[in-house]
């Protein structure tokens, strides 16, 4: 039983350490950027020398990969509290889907990065690592299904919808709107290509109106 305790204790305080070189790494990247991230400036914020590092990562690149794994895991865990008040109707569930993306994607350009542009060289997550990111499109494409979006080209098409706004709002108005006012544009667009029901967006619209009207 003691010897049960001590290994207990001892995994416990090596995640823990494993989690604070993981925070000190996405410090360094969110100061410096995803590239310029070093093991000797990721070790001195957690009080080690570089060298120390290694018990807890093989190399640069598998502090990424859990960096790429945490970051699917955290947008993985914030869909599904929230999957309860996606709404029923189609245009207004793309609306809500994009829009959850979009703002995750757009609140850290380091996290947005690593989950979605191919920004470190010769870096490809494991495939514990992009488990994650799968089992979010897996979702999704559960999610486009229920609304009668089953193509798979449909589904890649919304995919680059998203991603390119998101991609042009940080490289040309970080922190700003110019982008983001655009996505339900987009999507109506999107959903008129499909021959999606406009009743909705239609009532939405109405009943707007009639409040500024009042």
């Amino acid at each position: 039983m003691l010897g049960e305790a001590t290994t207990s204790w001892q995994a416990k305080r090596r995640e823990g350490t494993r989690q604070e070189i993981l925070s000190a790494a996405w410090a360094v990247a969110r100061q410096h950027g995803l590239a310029a991230l070093t093991l000797r400036e990721v070790a001195a914020r957690v009080g080690m020398r570089a060298p120390s590092l290694y018990s807890h990562f093989d190399s640069k690149h598998a502090i990424y990969d859990a960096m790429f794994e945490q970051a699917w895991s955290e947008y993985e865990e914030l869909a599904r509290e929230s999957d309860a008040t996606v709404p029923a109707e189609p245009r207004a569930a793309l609306r809500y889907l994009a829009w959850r993306f979009f703002d995750f994607s757009v609140a850290d350009l380091a996290r947005h990065q690593l989950m979605n542009v191919r920004t470190i060289p010769d870096f490809t997550p494991s495939a514990g690592s992009y488990a994650p990111a799968v089992r979010v499109l897996d979702a999704l494409h559960v999610r486009l299904a229920a609304i009668g979006i089953t193509d798979g080209a449909d589904i890649d098409l919304f995919v680059a919808l998203v991603g390119g706004l998101i991609d042009h709002q940080w490289a040309n108005d970080p922190g700003g709107t110019r982008w983001a006012r655009l996505i339900d544009r987009a999507v109506d667009m999107y959903a008129d290509a499909l021959h999606l029901p406009r009743s909705d967006i239609s009532s939405s619209d109405e009943s707007a109106t009639d409040q500024e009207e009042r």
